[in-house]
């Protein structure tokens, strides 16, 4: 997510997104998840279980355990992003201790999993729109995906297994469970809050109709679409490459608006993570 406007005053939005997503977290894991023994994956997780065992502050040990990982980030990924995690680690480590003495608002361990989760996949997301991340592990995950034949993604969910696992060694294999259970509703409530509800679709479409079809997408779904000049792999005959973008709810309207224009049409439709600057916003349809 980019902010926009003055530099001075997006960093101090960037900052305080940052603090309420990490307010966010706290409140996820200290209201839900570790009044009922279930713990988050990564370093946070290990904070859990090492707090527990030992009886160390969980506030100081989410800030200690992380040091050595930001090092290494700062080392091989860089000063901004390592800056923007220390700040948010250590806003969590504060709001933590604030909210420890609130007691636990259920008892029920799955609802305890999946609002405890939700609350920390929202704040974490959060945090990872604005650049920064709320545990070390990711960038021993980034580091190490430079070395290995495995996505960062892979390498997190590999290590966060033996972690959430580590909680059937010192709770109980069912807390181990629930953890599993708060790890993936926090998973997927972190590419919600990234990505958001209203999810984009790349589309691109070959046709030999593409001027209609780019007519009907406008007048239709008030989408703008831009075209490219392209040439046949097999036929070296010029073709026109229609590209636009449209929500995940368009999808099912893009396709009849195509089929109705060219049944024959060759259309491939993807994600889009992010979409900045352009005139990407929906038109009126009048």
């Amino acid at each position: 997510m980019v902010l926009k406007g003055n530099p001075v005053v997006r960093q101090v939005k960037k900052y305080i997104l940052l603090f309420i997503g990490a307010v966010i977290a706290a409140a996820g894991l200290e209201i839900f998840l570790i009044p009922n023994q279930i713990i988050d994956g990564g370093i946070v997780g290990i904070s859990i279980l090492v707090s527990h065992v030992s009886g160390a502050s969980l506030s100081v040990l989410i800030v200690v355990l992380n040091l050595p990982f930001l090092y290494l980030g700062y080392m091989q990924i860089g000063k901004t992003f390592c800056l923007s995690t220390l700040f948010a680690v250590i806003s969590l480590a504060c709001w933590v201790a604030f909210f420890q003495p609130i007691p636990g608002l259920t008892q029920d361990l799955f609802l305890a999993a999946t609002f405890g989760g939700v609350l920390v996949g929202a704040g974490a997301g959060m945090i990872i729109r604005y650049g920064g991340s709320l545990d070390g592990m990711e960038i021993i995950a980034i580091i190490l995906d430079k070395k290995s034949g495995f996505s960062v993604g892979e390498l997190v969910m590999f290590l966060n297994f033996f972690i959430l696992g580590s909680a059937g060694l010192v709770f109980s294999w069912d807390k181990a469970m629930y953890s599993l259970v708060a790890y993936f509703v926090a998973f997927k409530m972190i590419d919600i809050t990234v990505e958001g509800l209203d999810e984009s679709k790349g589309v691109i479409i070959v046709s030999d109709s593409a001027d209609e079809i780019a007519e009907a997408l406008l007048a239709r779904l008030g989408r703008g679409v831009t075209i490219l000049h392209g040439e046949g792999g097999f036929s070296r005959e010029p073709k026109n490459v229609l590209y636009s973008v449209v929500t995940r709810l368009e999808i099912a309207k893009l396709k009849a608006i195509v089929d109705d224009k060219d049944s024959n049409a060759f259309v491939t439709i993807h994600d889009v993570h992010d979409v900045i600057g352009g005139r990407v916003k929906k038109r009126a349809i009048h």
